[in-house]
Order: C-alpha cells, then structure tokens, then sequence
C-alpha cells in the first residue's frame, strides 16, 4: 500500500497523456480525398459502368465530400481505355462541375536531350481536364527496380511536376494540387530511409500540395505507419500536406490511420465504404465514425446521419451482395446487440449510438449470453409486436431452454425466425408456477 500514491500518480500521468492524444484528434480537421469512384471497383468482382459512377458521384458530393478522385489514368495498356476514361470524358463534355475533383498519374520522362514526354496518363488528365492528381511513383528497391534509379526518378519527378503546372488548370482556373503519392511509401521509408528523406527534402522546394504515403498491403504495424509519417513530416513541414492510404491486410488498418494523424499526418484518402483493392481498407466512413464517436467538431460539414446507409448502398453495388454483416462500424452486425450491457449510449465517452450514424440498434439471439431485452427485441423484429408486450417470464423460461438444449446436445439457431418462434411457442407452453419454485 506504501507504493499507491505513486502508483496512482503514474496512472494519472498515463491517463492525461490518452486524452492530450484524443483532444489533438478531436482538434485536427482532416484532409480527407474520397476514392469511392476507384478503390471499391478495384476489389469488386463485377466493378462499375459509366452509369454506376454517374449515380454515385452526387452521393459524394452531397454527403459533403470537397475532394473526389474521379479514378486512374496510369494503368496498363492505356491504349484500351477503361471506364474511367469514358467518365472523366462525359463530365469534360458535359461541362459538368470537376473543381475539387483527382485523377491518378505518373511520371514522363526526361529524354537524352533534355526533351521532356509527359506520360500517358498526364496527356489524358489534361484532355479530360481535371484539375488535380495524386501524381504516382515507387521508392523501394522492389518497387524501382526495371523502372529508373533514383536520379532519373528525381530528373523525371521534377520536370512532371513543372508540365502539370504548365499545362493543367487547377481548381477555379488556379494551379493544379499535385499529391506525389508513394504507392510503396512504408517499404520506402523502413528499407531506405536515406533515399526517402532526400526526396522529400527535394519535394519540400516544389510546387506541390504534398505527399502520399501507402500501406499498399497494408501489413505494417500502426507504429510502423506513425514512424514514416513522422520522418515524412520533418522533411516536409507545414503547410505541404501528408495523407495516407493504408490496406487491410493484416487487420489493423484504423489504427494505422489514426496513428498517422497523431504523427503529424493531414488526412487520408479512402472510399467510403470497407471494399477495397485487397480485402479491404481504412475507409473514410470508418474514420469519419471515429471521429464522429470522440466529438470531432468539424464532421459536422458531413451528413453524418447518412453514413450508414451511404456505405451500405455503394458497397452493395460495388461487390453486388449484402455488406458482410461482421464488418464494424459499417456491417449490420455491428449494431445488432447479443446482450444489453453492449449497448452504447450517449451517455458515455467514446460510445458511438447507431443513430448518430444513421443506423438503429437491432438484436441478435445467441444461446450462450442474450438477456432479456436482446430476445424481447428480436421478438419485436420477428412478429411486430411491440418488444414490452413479452412477459419477463416468458423470456426467462426461453433463456432456460437455450440452455437446456444444448447442455442435450441440440445447437439450434435461435435467432431465425422460425427457431425463435418455436422456442417461444415451448417457453409458453411452461407453467409459470414451475418457474416461480425454481427461481425461489
């Protein structure tokens, strides 16, 4: 006991070290770039038409997203157009509003003597005229090998950088955002730091909104993402913008993310849905929930009210089935309580109430642990019947023949509507007067 002032002391310091962190994010107003248009067709299996990307970009813009990436032009064989090309041609034709809106490339080339090609890609962002890009380019050994040493790569990066600048119109009529996205920015960073600095170093004097750093596989540690972020912000101070992109590959993709922005990161770019590239990512609405859920102030230029429903609807569309309903924040399961204590409230920090979102609570029966307000409520969902019209005795004896059945062996899924109502049906068909004796 002699050591508990000194414990608690330590406790104290640890706690107030968590909320410095939880207020710098409810503080940061993030830069966030919606890729919906193409991260989640990259990982569909049936991807998107012209008319799909025409209904979902006003989805995006009325759900409050300022920057749109309307989709790639740096993919092979850019001879065979996709359908990216045939949006951002039906926008350009349609002289409908761009302003705000990227498009991937990557670099041209500086030829032996001193002419400069601009690649495919930035040929086609001029033709389609959009204003911004997140500008593509590889930084580790793998990711450079067959493609150019790093003086050609800083030789090219540079004179890209001035022909998107001469030859691009930016949003409103200004300068272009050019983003120099590493698609292999952590395997850069943790393999060869010495060439990674002296790029950014170089990119800290160019005209450029900022960096991209991707977790293209998403299998670095959190703290691995906040290390590069931060070796990235001291090259690149302030007002240069960093965001990053990080995979769902190993399952920790939303606290690399917020890892990042505690590291000095500005935002992130993402779809609003889970699908991604690879079986999934840090999305935009899973951010945007979190942030929702720690009282950031400036999610409110979102319609928050709408996200769930938002995100369910794309991915729908993108992969053509339901949302895996396991996935959280967005899945259906996410908000489907097993038990009551799970519920969260208003009344608690960091508690994210469906509503808030655009959801609802449902329920979800599971023998082992769901209580009386859970199969009430399932009950409600399954018959109409309001959840308070269930007699507390009458759950309690469909408690007591879960329980039952499977200490004989049965394994029965009571949350079908069938099975519910056949366990129901028994748990009538029991005297209350037995239930009475046992509970005494």
């Amino acid at each position: 006991m002699d050591a508990l002032p000194e414990l608690l002391d330590d406790a104290r310091a640890l706690l107030a070290d968590a909320d410095q962190k939880l207020a710098r994010l409810r503080a940061i107003e993030p830069y966030l770039i919606d890729i919906s248009l193409r991260e989640n067709p990259v990982g569909s299996g049936i991807g998107h038409t012209l008319e799909d990307k025409l209904r979902i970009l006003p989805q995006l813009r009325a759900f409050g997203m300022r920057n749109i990436h309307l989709g790639s032009l740096d993919y092979p064989m850019p001879d065979e157009p996709e359908v990216d090309d045939d949006f951002m041609a039906w926008l350009r034709d349609h002289e409908a509003d761009m302003n705000g809106c990227f498009a991937f490339t990557d670099t041209g080339a500086v030829d032996a003597d001193g002419s400069f090609r601009p690649s495919p890609s930035m040929l086609k962002l001029q033709a389609y005229t959009v204003p911004n890009t997140l500008h593509e380019i590889y930084l580790s050994d793998v990711g450079m090998a067959g493609l150019y040493d790093f003086d050609t790569l800083c030789r090219n990066l540079r004179a890209s950088i001035a022909w998107l600048h001469a030859n691009i119109t930016g949003d409103h009529g200004g300068a272009p955002r050019i983003l120099v996205n590493i698609v292999d920015g952590c395997d850069a960073f943790t393999s060869n730091p010495e060439r990674s600095c002296a790029l950014l170093a170089l990119l800290a004097g160019e005209n450029i909104e900022g960096v991209s750093i991707e977790d293209d596989r998403g299998t670095y540690l959190p703290f691995q993402v906040g290390a590069c972020v931060a070796i990235a912000r001291r090259c690149l101070p302030a007002p240069k913008k960093i965001v990053v992109h990080v995979h769902a590959g190993a399952g920790y993709e939303n606290a690399s993310v917020i890892e990042a922005l505690l590291r000095g990161a500005d935002g992130v770019w993402g779809g609003i849905p889970k699908q991604a590239a690879l079986i999934g990512h840090a999305s935009l609405g899973e951010l945007i929930a979190n942030l929702v859920r720690i009282g950031n102030p400036h999610m409110a230029a979102y319609q928050v009210e709408r996200l769930l429903p938002l995100a369910a609807g794309l991915q729908e569309l993108d992969s053509g089935q339901p949302v895996p309903p396991d996935l959280p924040v967005l899945g259906s399961n996410a908000y489907r309580l097993t038990l009551g204590f799970f519920r969260q409230t208003a009344a608690r920090p960091m508690d994210l109430p469906p509503e808030r979102i655009g959801g609802r609570y449902g329920y979800r029966v599971c023998p082992v642990v769901s209580d009386r307000p859970v199969i009430a409520g399932r009950l409600a969902e399954v018959t109409g019947h309001p959840a308070a019209s269930f007699e507390d005795e009458v759950l309690d004896w469909m408690i007591r023949l879960m329980r039952r059945d499977l200490r004989a062996g049965l394994r029965l899924a009571y949350d079908k509507p069938a099975e519910l109502l056949a366990l129901h049906r028994r748990a009538l068909a029991m005297p209350t007067a037995s239930l009475t004796r046992e509970t005494q």
